[in-house]
């Protein structure tokens, strides 16, 4: 087959593809047009992992939009149906669209809190990202908890980065050793408790024996746990009874049996 006569026939081709997608798409146009909006059908995409949100939910917060079934379904707003599902404390992202009969499907990914805040004010959340939302009432995420004297606190129902630059270093010093005993499962067995004292340093303490780890900002991290492993493995086995164990300072590990 001559070259001219090749091309000319997937030219051909390619055009007749063309023509009946477009076709196709002005049939589904028509048909929005036509068809109206039965109902809403949400997905939880991540149910399994974190149980904050329930298909419920998002049925109930929808009252927000207004009237949306018997619409027809050019009518139906996506960007404002994201707009109210992600306002919602406990909501990432969701995602809106609608099928041809006449449904509209609303996805939602949830918020993954890596640790608690709990203050004498009340407690929150916060994600890997430093973003702060409140406790939800349906279900309680096990996550280290950070309790004592924070350095500051949020609104009951506070949504979002802490406010200043200085509380956002903190929340972010405070997730950088979360994610250090995550990584390290026999740090995380050990430590039972995280403590804030005052000037926002750190208190460890541990799941089994009487000693308070006097830790410090949450900075220096990895020499910090180097000084409490030489504590374990070459001061505790040969006395015993001490109640704190400072190991905020580099070179030092001072204990104090009161």
């Amino acid at each position: 087959m001559k070259p001219a006569v090749r091309y000319a026939i997937a030219a051909s081709a390619v055009t007749a593809c063309l023509l009946l997608w477009l076709l196709g798409d002005r049939v589904a146009a028509g048909n929005r047009h036509e068809v109206t909006c039965k109902g809403v059908e949400a997905i939880i995409a991540d149910s399994l992992e974190r149980k904050f949100i329930t298909p419920d939910d998002i049925r109930d917060w929808m009252k927000d939009y207004g009237t949306y079934v018997g619409l027809r379904l050019d009518s139906v707003d996506l960007r404002k149906v994201e707009n109210i599902i992600d306002a919602k404390s406990a909501v990432r992202k969701s995602q809106a669209w609608l099928t041809d009969d006449g449904m509209l499907h609303v996805s939602v990914t949830q918020r993954e809190p890596v640790v608690r805040f709990q203050g004498p004010s009340g407690g929150f959340y916060a994600d890997r990202e430093g973003f702060l939302f409140p406790l939800q009432s349906r279900h309680t995420a096990r996550v280290p908890v950070v309790d004592g004297v924070l350095p500051f606190q949020v609104e009951k129902n506070y949504k979002g980065e802490a406010v200043t630059e200085e509380q956002r270093a903190w929340v972010e010093s405070v997730l950088d050793l979360v994610r250090y005993l995550d990584a390290r499962p026999e740090w995380a067995g050990i430590v039972g408790q995280i403590s804030v004292r005052k000037g926002g340093e750190l208190m460890l303490i541990p799941r089994k024996g009487d000693e308070r780890f006097l830790f410090g900002h949450p900075t220096d991290i990895d020499a910090k746990f180097s000084r409490i492993r030489k504590y374990y493995e070459g001061i505790a086995p040969l006395e015993q009874g001490y109640r704190t164990v400072d190991v905020r300072y580099d070179g030092q590990i001072v204990c104090k049996k009161k």
